[in-house]
């Protein structure tokens, strides 16, 4: 069974507490926050492959396609009321896989769309304007919630900043010197960092630091970490 099969028909993640709210973990390399009914996404860069392409690289577009089966999982199973992008849902400058997106995006009826604007959402006004999707240029408070692309500098106490931008991995050794790098879901003080959703994106190795939390994205599971040895 290939991966794209898999994640059809299995369902895995972590859950945890801010607050009032159940975060959900979701293998999927997404959040769930259940009494909200929304979902947070971000880092998807979808149209790389086309963007690499119009360059001279021949990335071919299935590259995306595991996107596509994550996006079309999470809406059929959560139905979640609003999905917010956090950044970089599209990649640079307008090419037709945009207008492909879009189409995917409104076959979800139930979930209002909402893109929180990135370095790379450059695309032009026009082109939101005819999308699916709420635009918001700006970070947005919901509830204790402050969602934005990047990290925020300065946070309001009791508030918790979710964001994207970074690509967060983290590093696991073994006693034989193997290691392996995975992304992450990675809290720190009042920031929470979500793993690039996209398939055709890197990783920026985490340095974590005593009190950080770190969930990292197995094949299959979600492992909640803590600073020591395992980690490089």
């Amino acid at each position: 069974m290939d991966e794209a099969e898999n994640l059809t028909q299995q369902r895995s993640g972590h859950f945890t507490g801010f607050q009032s709210h159940t975060l959900g973990f979701l293998l999927e390399k997404a959040l769930w926050v259940k009494d909200l009914d929304l979902l947070l996404i971000a880092d998807l860069h979808f149209g790389k492959a086309a963007h690499f392409r119009k360059s001279g690289i021949p990335i071919p577009e299935p590259v995306h396609n595991l996107d596509l089966i994550r996006l079309q999982q999470l809406h059929s199973e959560f139905r979640p009321k609003d999905t917010y992008f956090l950044g970089d849902l599209f990649h640079s400058d307008w090419n037709g896989q945009w207008t492909y997106l879009n189409q995917f995006l409104e076959s979800f009826g139930h979930t209002t769309f909402h893109l929180v604007k990135g370095n790379h959402d450059v695309l032009s006004p026009e082109a939101y304007r005819q999308s699916v999707l709420q635009i918001h240029k700006e970070p947005l408070e919901i509830g204790p919630f402050l969602l934005s692309h990047e990290p925020m500098d300065t946070i309001p106490p009791g508030k918790l900043n979710i964001c994207g931008h970074i690509h967060p991995g983290v590093r696991l050794t073994g006693k034989a010197r193997q290691s392996v790098m995975l992304p992450c879901f990675f809290q720190s003080e009042s920031q929470l960092l979500l793993p690039a959703f996209g398939n055709f994106t890197g990783l920026a190795r985490i340095r974590p630091k005593a009190g950080d939390k770190i969930w990292a994205i197995a094949p299959g599971k979600i492992i909640p970490l803590v600073s020591g040895t395992s980690i490089g």
